[in-house]
C-alpha cells in the first residue's frame, strides 16, 4: 500500500507514545535591505513580520549607518521585541533582521541574532538560518588556535571563521569560509556599508533577492518582499554570494554542490503558502500534494476538511480531485499565544481546544476525510480525532499529505532523535489505533514529488527517505544543545 511504513517492536504503550510538543518547529527566517534614505528599521521590522512563522523564541534587527553597526534583539515575538522607541533609534541605509526557533543552542538572549562584532576590518553583523553539521569539530578547532565563544549557537562558527580570513575583504572571507562550512546555511551578512547573502552549496534553505525603486531586499521567503514592497527578482543560487553596495548587485558564485538539495519540508509545512521558493508556488504545490493523494486513496466520505492552517491547501486540493464538498470543519483560534501554560495534563488536552474547535452543526453524523500535511509526534492528531468524535462525527479518515517522517532532521528542523518519530518505531496500524481514526493514510514519496516541477534529484528529502545529501553529525553531535558544554 502506497505510503504505508512497517518497523513494528511491540505493542504501543500509551506512555511511550505521549509526547506533548508541537509536530514541527520552525528553523529561523532572515532578512536584509540596502536601502539610503528609507527607514530600514522599519522595513525590516515588517519583513520580520512576514517571517514570523518560520521562528518565534527571538527577533533581532542590526541597523548599519556608515560608520557603526547598532542592534536590538530580544525574546519573544517581533511585536513582542520592538516598539516605536527602539525602532526609531536604529538609524541607518542597511540593515539585517532574525527571527529564531532555536535548533542548536538554548534558547536564550545570548544566542538571539544578529549577532554583531568587531574584527580587524571594522564591524560584520549576521543572521543565519539553518544548521551547520561540522559545528562541533570547527569550533574545537576554532578553540585550539584562540577563539573565543560568547553563544551556543553554531552561527558563531562562522563569525570566527569571518575573523580568521580578515586580511581578505569580507567578499573574500565569505567565500574562503564555504570550503569550510558543512551543511545547512543562508546567511545575510552587513558591514558598515554592505550587504551580503550567502546560500550553502546545496541550497538546502532558501534565499531570494527583491527589489523596492533603487533599494535592495534579501529574504527567505518572498512574502516578506510582497510585505515591504519589493518585487521578486530571483532565487539567491545554491553556493552564491551575492553583495549589495553603493556599486548596485554583484554576484559571486562561489563553491557548489553537483546538485542543490532544496528542503521539500517547506513546501510541505515551513514556507508560507504565497511564497515562491526556487521556482515552485508554495500553494500550487500543496494542492498538487492533496490531489496526488486522492490518487492514492479514493475513501467513501461525505466531506473533506482540513488541519488549519497547513492542511488547507493539501484538502482543497484533494477535494477537487476526489470530488468531494471541502468544507472548514475545524475554526482555528489565532489569538491563542505560542505560551499558552499547560501545567497539568488536563490543562495540556484543553490547549489544542483553544486553538482548534470542530463547527458541530455541519460535521455531525458525517463521514470526514481530514487532511494533515504530517504527523511527527501523533499527540495533536490522536486529540483533533477526539474532538470530531465529541462533535458527533460518524468516521474519521486521517490522510497526511506527506509521507512518514522516519528519520531526524540535521540541517535546520529540531527533530534530531529517531525516537521521537512514531512512524519510526510503529506500523501504520498501530498509529491508525493510537490517534482513533478509522483509517490512516500517507502520500508516497513518488507523489510527493510528482507533486513538484522540479526532478526529485534536486531535493532534500531525508526525513522521509533517509538519504541525506550531507554528511551527518554523531548521534553525541546532533544533539540541540552539544555546543553548551
Amino acid at each position: 500500500m502506497a505510503g504505508e511504513h512497517t518497523c513494528f517492536d511491540g505493542p504501543v504503550r500509551e506512555r511511550e507514545l505521549s509526547w506533548d510538543r508541537s509536530p514541527w518547529h520552525e528553523e529561523c527566517g532572515i532578512f536584509g535591505i540596502y536601502a539610503p534614505g528609507k527607514d530600514v528599521a522599519r522595513l525590516a521590522y515588517y519583513g520580520l513580520f512576514a517571517l514570523q512563522h518560520r521562528g518565534q523564541e527571538s527577533a533581532g534587527i542590526a541597523v548599519a549607518d556608515g560608520r557603526h553597526i547598532a542592534v536590538h534583539k530580544g525574546m519573544g515575538l517581533v511585536a513582542e521585541v520592538f516598539n516605536q522607541d527602539n525602532l526609531r533609534a536604529l538609524k541607518g541605509s542597511v540593515a539585517i533582521g532574525h527571527v529564531r526557533y532555536s535548533t542548536t543552542g538554548a534558547s536564550s538572549l545570548v544566542n538571539a541574532q544578529p549577532l554583531v562584532f568587531r574584527y580587524l576590518r571594522g564591524m560584520v553583523a549576521i543572521a543565519h538560518n539553518g544548521n551547520l553539521t561540522n559545528a562541533n569539530r570547527l569550533r574545537r578547532e576554532l578553540g585550539a588556535r584562540g577563539s573565543i565563544f560568547q553563544s551556543s549557537t553554531d552561527s558563531e562558527v562562522i563569525v570566527n571563521l569571518i575573523a580568521r580570513y580578515s586580511q581578505e575583504p569580507i567578499e573574500a572571507a565569505l567565500r574562503r569560509c564555504q570550503d569550510e562550512l558543512e551543511g545547512a546555511y543562508s546567511l545575510v551578512v552587513m558591514t558598515e556599508e554592505k550587504l551580503i547573502g550567502v546560500r550553502d552549496p546545496f541550497g538546502v534553505r532558501p534565499l531570494c533577492l527583491g527589489k523596492m525603486g533603487e533599494a535592495w531586499v534579501l529574504a527567505s521567503e518572498s512574502c516578506a518582499l510582497d510585505t515591504v514592497g519589493a518585487a521578486f527578482c530571483r532565487d539567491i543560487e545554491p553556493g552564491e554570494i551575492v553583495v549589495i553596495d553603493s556599486q548596485g548587485v554583484h554576484s559571486i558564485q562561489g563553491r557548489r554542490a553537483p546538485h542543490s538539495a532544496h528542503c521539500i519540508f517547506e513546501y510541505v509545512y515551513f514556507a508560507r503558502p504565497d511564497s515562491i521558493l526556487d521556482g515552485e508556488t508554495v500553494n500550487l504545490v500543496r494542492r498538487e500534494l492533496g490531489r496526488n493523494l486522492a490518487r492514492e486513496y479514493q475513501v467513501a466520505a461525505d466531506v473533506v476538511i482540513p488541519v488549519p492552517d497547513s492542511g488547507i491547501a493539501a484538502a482543497a486540493g484533494y477535494a477537487e480531485a476526489a470530488g468531494l464538498p471541502f468544507i472548514e470543519g475545524l475554526m482555528k483560534n489565532r489569538y491563542v499565544g505560542r505560551t499558552f501554560i499547560q501545567p497539568t495534563q488536563e490543562m495540556r488536552d484543553l490547549g489544542v481546544r483553544l486553538k482548534l474547535n470542530p463547527i458541530k452543526s455541519i460535521l455531525k453524523d458525517k463521514r470526514v476525510i481530514i487532511i494533515d500535511d504530517s504527523i511527527v509526534r501523533g499527540t495533536t492528531s490522536r486529540r483533533i480525532v477526539e474532538m470530531l468524535r465529541q462533535a458527533g462525527v460518524r468516521e474519521v479518515h486521517l490522510l497526511v499529505a506527506s509521507p512518514p517522517v522516519l528519520h531526524p532532521c540535521y540541517y535546520g528542523i529540531d527533530t534530531s532523535a529517531r525516537g521521537e518519530l512514531i512512524a519510526a518505531r510503529y506500523s501504520l496500524e498501530d498509529i491508525r489505533r493510537h490517534v482513533g481514526a478509522d483509517s490512516l493514510y500517507y502520500l508516497s514519496l513518488e507523489g510527493l514529488f510528482r507533486s513538484v516541477t522540479r526532478g526529485a534529484e534536486n531535493f532534500c528529502a531525508a526525513c522521509f527517505s533517509g538519504r541525506y545529501p550531507i554528511p551527518i553529525p554523531s548521534t553525541e553531535e546532533a544533539s540541540k544543545y552539544s555546543l553548551e558544554g
